[in-house]
């Protein structure tokens, strides 16, 4: 049997990251984890509860005690073949994809307790290896001693469109305006944020999407990943 690896995928907002993990995990028959929607799920919980106000202000003192409150996991679609995000035993997973989510993720996720709850959440998964795992600080915080790591990146208006394209798909009203100033405000707010902001790791590969097929990332990918597991087996085999 072959040695299994994690393989961590960071980069900006809507860079593709969860089509190109989902796609590895499954060629691999490793485990997906998608990290920002759990960030999302608590977001979503914010919102419900009453922790973000009318005027987008964060009531993070109110949501770090309510967090024993919030139960996330995910559960397998066979019909879509991908995993769904449960939030205390609901399916969420197309309501934390609205933008109205999108607007206050970045500040939920600066709220230290709440990266301190997901992080520990995300190692423990980590821990038996064969994990695809994508987000924001996977390489650098969550598991920077995986055996493969990559930032994804791509032209903001490349991104804001794709991003318009699926909300559009999904029945989702909005403009490719707001979510163009939805990318731009998150780039900024991650990669400024005081914990555990969004930067490359010193030993990540870096994949510029902007002119690339999902074939071509895909296959970009597996290919580092395919050389990394045979490599693993010459050593620990």
């Amino acid at each position: 049997m072959k040695k299994k690896i994690n393989i961590a995928i960071d980069g900006y907002s809507s860079c593709g990251k969860s089509t190109i993990a989902k796609g590895i995990a499954r060629e691999l028959n490793y485990v997906y984890i998608d990290s920002g929607a759990m960030y999302r799920a608590v977001t979503l919980f914010a919102l419900n509860h009453g922790y973000i106000r009318t005027d987008g202000a964060l009531d993070d003192q109110g949501l770090e005690k309510a967090l024993d409150l919030v139960l996330i996991n995910f559960r397998y679609n066979t019909d879509l073949a991908a995993n769904e995000t449960f939030l205390n035993g609901q399916n969420v997973e197309r309501e934390i994809r609205s933008i109205q989510v999108s607007n206050h993720v970045s500040a939920v996720s600066n709220v230290k307790a709440v990266r301190n709850k997901l992080v520990k959440l995300q190692r423990r998964i980590a821990e038996q290896k064969g994990v695809v795992m994508d987000g924001r600080d996977i390489g650098t915080v969550v598991i920077p001693d995986a055996e493969l790591k990559f930032f994804m990146t791509a032209d903001s208006k490349v991104r804001a469109k794709r991003r318009f394209d699926e909300l559009k798909s999904q029945g989702v009203e909005t403009s490719l305006e707001e979510v163009l100033r939805n990318v731009n405000s998150r780039d900024e707010y991650d990669s400024s944020r005081a914990n555990d902001p969004l930067r490359k790791a010193a030993d990540a590969i870096t994949i510029d999407n902007t002119d690339l097929t999902i074939e071509e990332q895909f296959q970009f990918v597996m290919g580092h990943a395919m050389r990394r597991i045979d490599a693993l087996q010459g050593v620990r085999g």
